[in-house]
């Protein structure tokens, strides 16, 4: 009787515990949905919808759907994320475009302002000159227009100083404002590989002996049949991430079409084929990518080959090349 009740209360504590965990996990995607940084209004609405979403399934506490959660709430943050960087990014653009209007007025009014004082200064000499070699009348009448006109110069001068002081406060601030969002857009350009025109130019100018790993990823395009070219790309930059951080820094590499990706090794040809087994076993399989705020899973089914340059000229590289893909 006392082991019974003794469990049944562990039981319990258990089931608290579990609720209580639950509570926290639902509260915190609350949480991140109420205090999403606004962005455009397009951008950050729909990450809220998915969000607030995201809680109606978990709060029931099914395991299943817990536990797929996982991925959709990495998927959703990565998604805004990029999106935000990518906003980001047009504003900076933005900024800079206007700082340099600025400088490019203050310069402009800086030459002018130089050009037109001179002018007047050198017209109001000549006035002075006018009136003392008239008569007394004609000379008190224009000495004080000469003044009058001096006086106005002075303090058009000063304004235009007191303007472009105000300018350059601007571009300073409009520079700084570009350099902490350049540090907060900064996001890995994980997409940006070398285009077939680029990798067989470096196929032609490459010196010594090289080897070459061909890899054919299978469901890119199926990715954008099934569900959409969002999915297809998010799965490309997810696929072209782990393959980047599958092989030596120094390698270069290049997306040759849609669903074909080469890369220059100076490696030896053993070491080129151990690369390759190692994307052939670890990087293809299911991907978790965001569809109208849920997780689906495309599946990329790779296809990887090795070609060893062997001296070989670089046409008959290229040929070998295509033969594979």
């Amino acid at each position: 009787m006392i082991s019974i009740r003794k469990n049944l209360s562990e039981l319990e504590r258990c089931h608290q515990d579990r609720d209580l965990a639950l509570d926290c996990y639902v509260n915190a995607l609350r949480n991140a949905s109420h205090y999403a940084i606004e962005l455009d209004p397009q951008i950050t609405a729909p990450h809220r919808d998915y969000l607030n979403a995201l809680v109606d399934h978990v709060a029931q506490g099914e395991t299943e759907v817990l536990t797929e959660s996982r991925a959709t709430l990495r998927g959703l943050l990565r998604d805004y994320r990029d999106k935000a960087a990518q906003y980001l990014a047009k504003i900076r653009d933005e900024l800079a475009g206007t700082a340099r209007a600025l400088q490019e007025i203050t310069e402009a009014m800086t030459q002018g302002d130089d050009d037109h004082e001179a002018q007047l200064r050198g017209a109001l000499l000549k006035l002075r000159a006018i009136a003392r070699a008239t008569d007394d009348g004609l000379r008190d009448s224009l000495a004080g227009a000469v003044n009058t006109i001096e006086q106005s110069i002075e303090q058009i001068r000063k304004q235009n100083q007191i303007t472009l002081s105000q300018f350059l406060t601007e571009i300073r601030m409009l520079h700084q404002r570009i350099d902490a969002m350049e540090a907060a857009a900064s996001i890995d350009d994980l997409t940006k590989l070398f285009n077939r025109a680029e990798m067989e130019d470096r196929i032609r100018s490459h010196s010594g002996g090289y080897c070459l790993l061909l890899v054919k990823a299978g469901g890119l395009r199926m990715a954008a049949a099934s569900f959409s070219r969002e999915v297809s790309s998010e799965l490309t930059g997810a696929f072209t991430k782990r393959l980047k951080n599958s092989l030596p820094e120094q390698c270069i590499i290049g997306r040759w079409a849609e669903e074909d990706f080469v890369a220059i090794l100076p490696k030896s040809k053993s070491d080129t084929v151990n690369h390759g087994k190692f994307i052939a076993e670890h990087l293809g399989g299911s991907y978790a990518c965001l569809h109208n705020g849920k997780t689906v899973r495309p599946l990329l089914k790779l296809r990887v080959g090795v070609v060893d340059s062997n001296g070989d000229k670089p046409e008959r590289v290229l040929e070998r090349i295509a033969e594979f893909l």
